[in-house]
């Protein structure tokens, strides 16, 4: 809601505020239009970018992650900018109509951030010396002129500093008000010259307590499936399409973060398993490939506004257990698979405007079964998988847009296939289930794009693989489904 208007021709006043249930956050924010951030350091980089419908969800957005300081709304693709250390980037702002920025408040978020005890220890030393006092009597004009100052004051978790000053009584300086005064007297005047020298040493210790992740249960599907896709809507919610329950489906349910439960909706044109199924800019949903007793290059578009789908072109090659992302160019990325007996290593690129598909830069390993995940800086992380000899994989590469190449990076800890995998809202990459030496695991993974590696991270409550993952506007990871000993229509949170 509209909070406040400060004058100014560019300069707005915003607080928002979000409540589900029992939770309530809300935060203040100066909006900029017109502008984005120039970011001339590498630490004005976005740790997450999104996509969403309108400004307010981004806003939304930024104020779910606790990290968030500033934001920046590209209206023409629907991209989401969310930056956390910015180091006053304000001044090095660029002119785009197409963009509007905002930043966080300093001390308006609520809930606050986690608080922190600190000791402080402070030694003073004050030495002074009077010398020469001298008393006549004469005229004299004096002039007195005060000028009004602002100071700045920033606090960090440790400070050190140390001041030396010096004050001699024939010249005063007041900062309480803006005047200027001319007397003319006769007076007896009594000049003293003190000097005075005081030094400051503080010592600050601080500590913060970090929340421990976990699962939690929520609303089961309507109905049980493995194989299927999800995907998160501009709005927030979650669509979950096609897959197999024992009958390969064409039929899509939408899950609500705010309450927990599912609703369907229209059903694909086409049933399909093993497809891949990922939200564009303007909010629609590409669904491609997969297998339906044969191997399918079909591709529909979901639009959540009416609830319903439409064919668009078809892949160059028909594949399954491919992956399909969203770069920040709008384009999406297709990468290796399936396909009557050949694993293949071949890449393709969607054109959203022009409804067409092109070939790019091949992966240097063959591979189904794998993740890709887009990380903050534009590039999109592959992992795991399964070749042509049956080897479950544990390696991982990169692929840059700008390119159209692919690097290798860090392994996983462990080979897996049919694992889920989630980009988190501090950057990295979380990897979680799948198969491991043919049995379902419940571990999981994270891998850091700053050092390129990989650490463990908590367990799932279950086993699953063939399951879906994906990021709530809160920053939950929501895993729903997939396979265990049975078909599984369970969901947990991390």
């Amino acid at each position: 809601m509209m909070a406040s208007r400060k004058i100014s021709q560019w300069l707005l006043f915003m607080i928002i505020t979000q409540v589900i249930a029992e939770d309530t956050r809300s935060v203040e924010i100066s909006l900029i239009p017109d502008s984005k951030f120039q970011c001339a350091n590498t630490t004005c980089l976005p740790f997450i970018t999104l996509v969403t419908s309108n400004i307010r969800n981004c806003q939304v957005a930024c104020l779910t992650q606790s990290q968030c300081s500033a934001a920046t709304f590209h209206r023409s693709i629907s991209n989401c900018e969310l930056f956390a250390d910015m180091l006053n980037q304000n001044v090095n702002m660029l002119a785009d109509v197409d963009a509007i920025s905002m930043n966080v408040i300093s001390g308006t978020r609520f809930p606050p951030e986690p608080t922190t005890t600190s000791t402080s220890t402070t030694t003073s030393s004050t030495s002074s010396t009077t010398s020469s006092s001298t008393s006549l009597t004469t005229t004299s004009t004096t002039t007195s002129t005060t000028t009004s100052t602002t100071s700045t004051s920033t606090t960090s978790s440790s400070t050190s500093s140390t001041t030396t000053s010096t004050t001699t009584s024939t010249t005063s300086t007041s900062t309480t008000s803006s005047s200027t005064s001319l007397t003319s007297t006769t007076t007896t005047s009594s000049t003293t010259t003190t000097s005075s020298t005081t030094t400051s040493s503080t010592t600050t210790t601080s500590s913060t307590t970090t929340a421990i992740p976990k699962w939690t249960i929520t609303g089961s599907m309507s109905i049980a499936r493995s194989y299927h896709t999800t995907s998160t809507l501009a709005n927030g919610s979650v669509l979950v399409a096609g897959g197999s329950n024992g009958t390969i489906l064409n039929s899509v349910e939408l899950y609500n973060p705010a309450t927990g439960t599912w609703t369907t909706t229209g059903s694909m044109n086409v049933a399909r398993q093993y497809h891949t199924a990922t939200t564009l800019a303007n909010g629609s949903v590409l669904v491609a490939g997969g297998y339906n007793g044969v191997y399918l290059n079909s591709a529909e578009l979901y639009n959540p506004s009416i609830g319903t789908w439409t064919t668009t072109a078809n892949m160059s090659v028909p594949r399954q257990d491919h992956t399909a992302f969203t770069l920040a160019t709008g384009l999406v990325l297709v990468t290796g698979g399936y396909n009557l007996g050949v694993y293949l290593n071949s890449a393709a690129l969607y054109n959203l405007s022009t409804g067409t598909w092109t070939t790019t830069g091949s992966m240097s390993v063959a591979r189904q079964w794998h993740t890709a995940s887009i990380l903050a800086n534009g590039s999109v992380l592959v992992a795991g998988g399964q070749n042509s000899s049956g080897v479950y994989l544990n390696s991982a590469e990169l692929y840059n847009p700008s390119t159209g190449t692919w690097t290798i990076t860090g392994s996983m800890s462990v080979g897996r296939i049919l694992h889920a995998a989630s980009t988190l809202a501090n950057g990295s990459v979380l990897v979680a289930g799948g198969q491991y030496n043919t049995n379902p695991t419940n571990s999981a993974e994270l891998y850091n794009p700053s050092t390129g590696t990989w650490t463990s991270t908590a367990n799932m409550s279950t086993a699953r693989y063939d399951h879906t993952a994906s990021i709530l506007a809160n920053g939950k990871v929501l895993v729903t489904g997939g396979m265990g000993n049975t078909y599984l229509r369970s969901a947990e949170l991390y």
